[in-house]
Formats: structure tokens, C-alpha cells, sequence
């Protein structure tokens, strides 16, 4: 058995925690509350697991984020504890949870020392694809070459294509070079990570994710690939050029033009991702009730090459409780 599938019921357990957290302040339009509970859910269930962790991909810089920040220590820490690395995103979509939208999710990603791109908080240009476009399309590659390459794996028609791009202003030129294309585009305000999980898989009517988002999300979504045997290529892109190099090169990053793949974010050969719901989309949201409270989550693992999709009750230990279904 690999080392982290025997973590995988606590980080599971991870990802309850801070979808079950957040989930109490759905639609109550502040963000950073939303966030804040999530953060601190995460990261009290995290400290109780037996690993000597090391956040990769957290809420920022040591001096920018007071919880889960890039380089702190999680976890027991016991001499016999097993060494993890570990991107987290306690809230991913917290505009998502504010406004009660789709596909807000708690996620975490884990891997054996080294096995995580300890990877800035800034943004990455990406391309996100299934299987059977894996080595067909190319980030330098212009988007009408990559959806014909995408339709022809998919034996379609560009047409026949959905392509997700988050609904921003340094988009406009990709998303008129995609209708000029011909393929169809659903615009989304927040949650690239589970547009990317969502085109690497099939039946779920979405083809690619192109466009820019944040570099920590490509991480995450890059160790889901790697147990979904999709396909990404992703470029860091420096929001101030001068500032975010010097962070580059403390984190080991040299090259800035240098084009990442699934396996250079996440090259670990363990691998595991966990994500819960928080609202409803690709995975249902928290469902409370009267003693308790129901998540829906998924579970992944590279070595065990298991996908589980996990439908918990949690009850608040009242002996009146009352169990739904």
C-alpha cells in the first residue's frame, strides 16, 4: 500500500471539514468570511493528521497570508510521521460561496516529498484537456490549431466543442479567437479548478479550459490530471515583473518562459486529491439538517489508481439524532 493512500480517509476528512465550515456562510455575500472560516477548518483537521507536512501551494507568501501560507508546517510532526507535501485551497470559488453560485469546492492535493511545483501565488496561462487530446495540442499553438486538434481527437467537429474561459477583460481576444473558430464557449465568474477536472473528463459536455487563471489552481488541477490521465500545459505569468521575479527565483524558478506540463507541476509518484462540495456543480454541496450534515466528495489516487466519489452523513452526536437520506 502506498504511503498516502493510508491518509486518505483523514485528507478526505480535510476537505469535509472546510466545505462543511464554509458551507454555513453561503450567500451571505462576504467573501473574505467565507475564506477565513474555510482557512481555519482546514487547518485545524491538518495539524491533527500523523505527517510531518509542508504547505506548497497555500494562501500565499510567509507575510501575506496568516494561515496556510506557502511553507508552513502541518500536521503532528512526529519523528516517525511521514514527510507530505501539500497544496491546498481551502475555498476554491470564494465569490461562489458569498453568492450561493455553482462549484465552489475545499480542496487539497498531497504528494511525497518533492512531488508539488512549490509553484508562486500568481497567475499561469493554461491549456486543460482529456486524454484523447494529450500531446495533440500546444500552449504557443493558436486557439482555431488547438480546437481543430481537439475536435479531430475527439473525432467532432469544432463546432461540437465547449470550451470554459473565465469571464475576465484580458480574455476578449481569446474568446473572439474561439467564436471566430466556430466552437461554443461557456463563460464562468470563478472556479477554473473544477472546469479543468470537468474537461478532463468525459460526458460532461466540456471539451478545454483555456485562457489565464492562478498558478496554485494549475497545481491543484495538475495532480488531478495526473489520476485522471488528462493533459495541461501551463506558463507562469508575472503580474509585476520586477517584484514576481525575485519571489521566482527564491522559489527555485528561473525560466519564466518555460512551458510546465501535468507531470512538471505535480511530478510526485504518490499522488492524492480530495475535494468536497460546497455548492452545488460538478460535485453536490453541503446538505444540512436537522442533526447534522451530508457532503458529497471525491477522492483520487495515482499509485491505487482509484477514483471514489464519497456520499458522507455527519451527525452532531445528539442520541435524539434523526438520519436523512
Amino acid at each position: 500500500m502506498a504511503v498516502l493512500d493510508q491518509l486518505s480517509r483523514e485528507f478526505l476528512g480535510v476537505a469535509e471539514a472546510a466545505a462543511i465550515a464554509c458551507a454555513r456562510t453561503m450567500g451571505q455575500g462576504d467573501r473574505r468570511d467565507s475564506d477565513r472560516v474555510a482557512v481555519e477548518a482546514m487547518r485545524k483537521s491538518m495539524d491533527a493528521l500523523p505527517m510531518r507536512g509542508t504547505v506548497v501551494i497555500g494562501e500565499g507568501e510567509r507575510d501575506e497570508a496568516p494561515m496556510l501560507y506557502i511553507g508552513e508546517p502541518v500536521g503532528r510532526g512526529g519523528a516517525d510521521d511521514v514527510e507530505v507535501d501539500i497544496a491546498v485551497d481551502p475555498l476554491e470559488g470564494t465569490n461562489l460561496c458569498a453568492t450561493g453560485a455553482p462549484n465552489a469546492i475545499a480542496v487539497l492535493a498531497a504528494s511525497n516529498k518533492g512531488g508539488l511545483l512549490h509553484a508562486p501565488d500568481c497567475y499561469m496561462e493554461k491549456i486543460i484537456v482529456g486524454p484523447s487530446a494529450k500531446g495533440r495540442v500546444h500552449l504557443d499553438a493558436s486557439p482555431k490549431e488547438n480546437l481543430e486538434a481537439i475536435a479531430k481527437s475527439l473525432g467532432r467537429k469544432v463546432k461540437d466543442l465547449v470550451i470554459i474561459v473565465l469571464d475576465r477583460p484580458r480574455h476578449e481576444k481569446l474568446i473572439e479567437d474561439i467564436r471566430t473558430a466556430g466552437a461554443r464557449i461557456k463563460l464562468i465568474g470563478d472556479g477554473d479548478l473544477s472546469a479543468g477536472i470537468s474537461a478532463a473528463v468525459r460526458r460532461t459536455n466540456v471539451h478545454a479550459v483555456m485562457g489565464i487563471g492562478g498558478a496554485p489552481e494549475g497545481v491543484l488541477a495538475a495532480a488531478a490530471l495526473r489520476c485522471l490521465n488528462g493533459h495541461m500545459q501551463g506558463r507562469l505569468v508575472p503580474a509585476r515583473d520586477d517584484q514576481d521575479e525575485e519571489r521566482f527565483r527564491k522559489m527555485g524558478i528561473t525560466d519564466l518562459k518555460r512551458i510546465y506540463t501535468e507531470r512538471d507541476l505535480a511530478p510526485g509518484p504518490d499522488l492524492l486529491f480530495a475535494a468536497t462540495g460546497v455548492t452545488d456543480g460538478f460535485l453536490t454541496g453541503v446538505r444540512f439538517f436537522g442533526h447534522g450534515c451530508r457532503t458529497y466528495s471525491l477522492i483520487m489516487h495515482s499509485t491505487e489508481n482509484r477514483i471514489r466519489f464519497v456520499d458522507t452523513v455527519h451527525l452532531d452526536g445528539d442520541s435524539s439524532a434523526v438520519v436523512e437520506f
